[in-house]
């Protein structure tokens, strides 16, 4: 596979695969992580508690991977959980 970019050294246009292989990645990554955070923000909205607690732990651990992955800091997958979860508690 040829690289088309401004690089001329070799490793260097290794660099740029490889890159391109992990971006790819992570956008899956990220993507699935959306998904499942629409899941449960549409058993939310239905007032669907039960949906809404299965949904929940399904984007748990979706993101609770995205994050050992590399793909999310930490913080910023306790945040996305947290608010999850407060939503999920706050149906009656």
């Amino acid at each position: 596979m040829e690289v088309y970019e401004l690089a001329n050294i070799k490793s260097a246009k290794k660099r740029i695969l490889v890159n391109r292989t992990k971006a790819a990645r992570n956008k899956s990554i990220r993507s699935a992580v959306k998904t499942s955070m629409r899941k449960v923000d549409e058993a939310v909205a239905n007032n669907d508690k039960a949906a809404a607690e299965v949904a929940l732990k399904e984007a748990i651990s979706t993101i609770s991977k995205a994050t050992s992955k590399g793909v999310y800091h930490k913080n910023n997958c306790a945040r996305k959980v947290s608010r999850l979860s407060k939503a999920v508690n706050s149906i009656g």
